[in-house]
């Protein structure tokens, strides 16, 4: 099976749920399982809200329909960059269920995020900022100049992601890249607390335009989208979504640290 394969949400949503282990680095209750329906199985993630930490500004209980969100929001750009993600019933209650992803062995991996004593990228890299990095030394913080990142960079600004760390990115073996962990997402209010900040107004794509115009459909009242995020977001958490849509349109460039908001997630690995 792969990740696009409709039967693994199937599997995700309807087989049963086996507890492994804990990931115990995870700031919320996140469990590492087996999921197991008709001869078919897979390693999944389960966040049960049950064990979702309360945060000052955002409504207790609902990390894990964001997290849904997120996918469905993913799956509607065509860019499958969320792993598979269902809300279900498990071992401790309702919780989101996301399939594991196997990460590329580290000397396959891709170099995503590095610290640079420079004062400006080379060529291949986008400059994050600087960071202090001991003795009142300070690197410069950069990621690559990959299209992969900078799909993800603009699902981060219509979700309005507040965390995205490096931590958060999946290289697989197979050339993709998987972005985890979006239960801070999708606030009314700009939040948009990211790594992925070395596009910041320069002019999207125009595949990532391209993108944007279909979801500016699918997030119209009556569009598909909508209806799939009704059961999921609230009417104003929607509607503010559509408007990160048009205002992305309207600008055509990669937002810009607002300058109320930490603009770079701590820590931010």
């Amino acid at each position: 099976m792969t990740t696009a394969d409709p039967a693994v949400a199937d599997l995700l949503a309807r087989g049963e749920l086996t507890v492994r282990g804990r990931i115990r680095d995870a700031s919320n209750a996140a469990l590492y399982c087996a999921v197991a329906l008709d001869g078919r199985e897979a390693a999944c993630v389960y966040k049960p809200v049950a064990g979702e930490r309360p945060l000052w500004d955002f409504p207790d209980g609902n990390l894990a329909r964001r997290e849904v969100a997120a996918y469905r929001v993913s799956e509607a750009t065509g860019w499958g960059l969320v792993p598979p993600t269902v809300l279900r019933d498990g071992p401790y209650g309702e919780g989101m269920c996301q399939l594991w992803i196997e990460v590329a062995a580290e000397a396959d991996a891709p170099d995503l995020l590095a610290l640079v004593d420079a004062e400006e990228p080379e060529p291949g890299w986008k400059a994050i900022g600087f960071a202090e990095v001991g003795e009142g030394r300070t690197a410069l913080l950069v990621h690559a100049d990959d299209e992969r990142l900078r799909r993800l960079a603009v699902l981060d600004a219509v979700i309005n992601n507040a965390d995205r760390k490096g931590g958060h990115l999946l290289p697989t073996a197979d050339g993709r890249l998987h972005g985890i962990d979006h239960g801070v997402t999708f606030h009314v209010e700009d939040k948009l607390r990211t790594l992925l900040w070395g596009w910041a107004g320069e002019p999207l794509t125009g595949e990532a335009l391209d993108i944007l115009k279909a979801l500016r459909g699918a997030l119209e009242p009556d569009g598909h989208l909508t209806a799939s995020l009704a059961d999921l977001l609230t009417p104003a958490e929607v509607d503010a979504t559509r408007a990160r849509v048009e205002a992305l349109l309207t600008s055509g460039r990669h937002p810009e640290p607002g300058g109320e908001w930490p603009a770079i997630p701590w820590p931010p690995v």
